[in-house]
């Protein structure tokens, strides 16, 4: 399917993030390689895209990212850009000869409600409009959004001003060639020449069906505070991970947000957050092995922190569409190796503290049971999560691990704490076999 992406206008009220709109970066992104990019996850791969404020520069940047991403990027040119934007729409009517997607370039989304509107095909000579049905959504500028009456599937009315209201207009819409007839009638007919005046004539008609985003994000970046309030939510979205344990959930992603907020700003790739996380636990067991109860709290306060880092890495690739299955595999091999560290680092402390054998023997088992439960915890979570979900209880996992190597070394226990992960990680291996056993 094809995607066309109306990108000519000017937004004087951005002026101040940046002088060309679909340009402006959002953590890290500009906007229109975002909503490209929402796309692509949606499946599409043929966009065209029309240009015309600052239109070389636009053009320029969208060439660079057409051959990074592999997809195919036209460029229609629309001289009348400070005209409404049902005239870029007409721009591109000679290269869109069957179905296709209308976005905004400024309006970002969820990629799965592209992926529910081409499954809702329109019939013959109609459209389909994405609503959304909250009319209390926080990320939606009361004073500018374009607001629906729809009924039995159907839009009614549309407009800026429009009373009785029930819904959102999201600038996203699956279209037959129908829509440029429309965009004429309303031209010839009311001088009016935005895409609003092209769908009003097509639901006059009874032509336009919607289909509600059922609460999915979407945010119309029109202006510094709804920038504001699309960052937020972007950031917000990055909580709600399935396998996270508490210190993770409570403490540690709360903070690594916070930090991967600014590292989108830097020419960093995730796989190098993943490197930076991982010298750090490496640097807090060589300040466990050095022996002394400076260096220990030091290494122990060190762990923590890469542990809260080696968060940012997965936050980063999701934020800048930079996720790949090495990467994260890359991030779990790293992880594997900084425990083993850690935790030697930790026995070598308490036995060279004048410790028994007995704290060899302990490491030993903290390590092994590291292991073993990062391992288990691939088969736990991804073969058997949907036959025994309720059984899960408190998640194990490396969170809590490296935050009792804080605990420990803050407290200076180091002992204690080797006895308290080997008991907990090898614990947890063995009910995970158990709850396995018990579930075919």
């Amino acid at each position: 399917m094809k995607c066309l992406i109306i990108a000519a206008g000017k937004s004087s009220r951005l002026c101040r993030k940046g002088n060309t709109k679909p340009l402006i970066p959002l953590l890290g992104i500009p906007l229109i390689e975002r909503v490209i990019r929402s796309a692509v996850q949606a499946g599409i791969n043929d966009f065209y895209v029309v240009t015309g404020y600052d239109g070389d520069q636009v053009r320029h940047f969208l060439d660079g990212l057409a051959r990074r991403c592999k997809i195919a990027i036209t460029h229609v040119v629309n001289n009348d850009w400070e005209k409404d934007n049902g005239v870029s729409v007409l721009k591109a009517r000679e290269y869109l000869d069957e179905p296709f997607l209308l976005l905004m370039a400024d309006h970002l989304f969820d990629p799965a409600i592209l992926r529910d509107l081409i499954a809702q095909p329109p019939g013959m000579g109609e459209i389909t409009l994405a609503v959304d049905s909250n009319t209390t959504n926080p990320l939606v500028d009361m004073d500018d959004v374009t607001r629906v009456k729809c009924e039995n599937g159907r839009l009614l009315e549309i407009g800026k001003a429009l009373p009785g209201f029930n819904g959102f207009d999201t600038g996203i819409f699956l279209c037959t060639q129908a829509l440029f007839g429309a965009l004429e009638r309303s031209v010839a007919e009311r001088s009016d020449t935005s895409l609003t005046g092209g769908v009003r004539c097509l639901a006059a008609a009874g032509k336009v069906n919607v289909m509600d985003i059922g609460g999915r994000f979407w945010v119309d970046v029109d202006d510094p505070k709804a920038l504001g309030k699309a960052e937020r939510a972007l950031l917000v979205q990055l909580r709600d991970k399935p396998t996270d344990g508490p210190v993770s959930r409570y403490l540690n992603r709360p903070l690594s947000i916070r930090i991967s907020r600014y590292l989108t700003r830097l020419p960093l790739t995730p796989n190098q957050i993943s490197l930076i996380s991982f010298f750090g636990s490496l640097l807090a067991a060589v300040l466990f092995a050095t022996g002394g109860y400076p260096a220990l709290a030091a290494g122990g306060v060190l762990a923590q922190l890469a542990s809260i880092i080696d968060g940012c890495d997965g936050e980063v690739a999701r934020l800048k569409f930079q996720v790949s299955d090495y990467g994260g595999w890359f991030d779990a091999v790293l992880d594997r190796y900084a425990d083993a560290f850690l935790l030697f680092g930790l026995t070598w402390h308490t036995f060279a503290d004048g410790a028994n054998m007995l704290a060899l023997f302990v490491g030993f088992l903290a390590i092994i049971g590291s292991f073993v439960q990062s391992y288990t915890a691939d088969k736990y979570d991804g073969l058997m999560r949907a036959r025994f979900t309720s059984s899960r209880g408190l998640r194990i996992g490396r969170d809590i691990r490296v935050f009792l190597v804080f605990l420990g070394a803050l407290l200076n226990q180091p002992f204690w704490a080797l006895l308290v992960i080997a008991t907990l990680m090898n614990g947890e291996a063995v009910r995970r076999l158990w709850v396995c056993r018990n579930h075919g």
